[in-house]
């Protein structure tokens, strides 16, 4: 026999996604603010602005502009800016230090966002079982396979840190940082756009309001109370056994 998949309201997940991401960006800012202070962060970030402004002082000129800035420069600024852009790619300290901020910048957010997604996301559900956060019991939720099989660590693993923190938190992150560097021009934020069209997508049209998350690691968020999930494929057959007999 098939079971019906009591898949949770709408209203519930987002409730329940309201107060996960409350505190799963609590705990965020918390950690990246202790390993900002760890690396150094600050005192890197602030050479980098001093080297900046003395070859803004030198020449005259702000790097930071806008198009409708440029545009409004006369040849001859423009070509002082392309010389004092040119001059600063060539100084070494000024490009070591600029490499400096931006793999620290990488390297805090990511830690800074593993961390939680470990803690909220795989050690309480490991917890509570049944693949609960704390948000999802708050409001009676639950994760389990799509075959009403309870979700093991290792598909927790797959939905937590493949799917919500490498595909979903990270690809977007590290494209916001690198547009920030100017390391991405428009097509970045396009990406950004297209991720976020296909995250509600697949939201929107599949038959279990399903996730990016979810769909790698086959699962689906159920309401605890309605839902038989079964330890183990074997148990689920012995239930659907006894109830043929029947």
């Amino acid at each position: 026999m098939k079971y019906d998949i009591q898949r949770a309201g709408m209203g519930k997940r987002f409730g329940a996604w309201f107060l996960d991401a409350f505190l799963f960006i609590s705990l965020a800012v918390l950690i990246i603010s202790l390993l900002s202070e760890m690396v150094h962060l600050g005192d890197h970030t602030v050479k980098l602005d001093n080297i900046y402004a003395e070859y803004e002082e030198k020449y005259g000129i702000s790097f930071y502009m806008t198009q409708e800035d440029w545009d409004k420069m006369s040849e001859e600024e423009k070509l002082i800016m392309n010389h004092a852009a040119t001059m600063l790619a060539q100084d070494m300290e000024a490009k070591q230090t600029y490499e400096m901020v931006l793999n620290l910048i990488l390297l805090t957010l990511s830690l800074g966002l593993l961390i939680p997604y470990l803690i909220l996301e795989i050690a309480v559900p490991l917890l509570f079982k049944n693949g609960q956060t704390l948000g999802k019991k708050a409001l009676g939720l639950a994760v389990m396979r799509t075959d009403s099989v309870k979700i093991s660590p290792f598909l927790l693993f797959v939905r937590t840190v493949l799917g919500k923190y490498t595909v979903e938190t990270m690809i977007p992150v590290a494209f916001l940082v690198m547009s920030v560097f100017g390391l991405v021009n428009i097509n970045g934020l396009l990406f950004l756009t297209l991720f976020l069209t296909l995250q509600l997508g697949i939201m929107g049209f599949t038959r279990n309001r399903s996730t990016i998350h979810d769909l790698m690691s086959h699962t689906v968020v159920v309401e605890y109370s309605s839902q038989m999930i079964f330890d183990c494929p074997e148990a689920r057959d012995a239930y659907e056994a006894r109830i043929n007999e029947n």
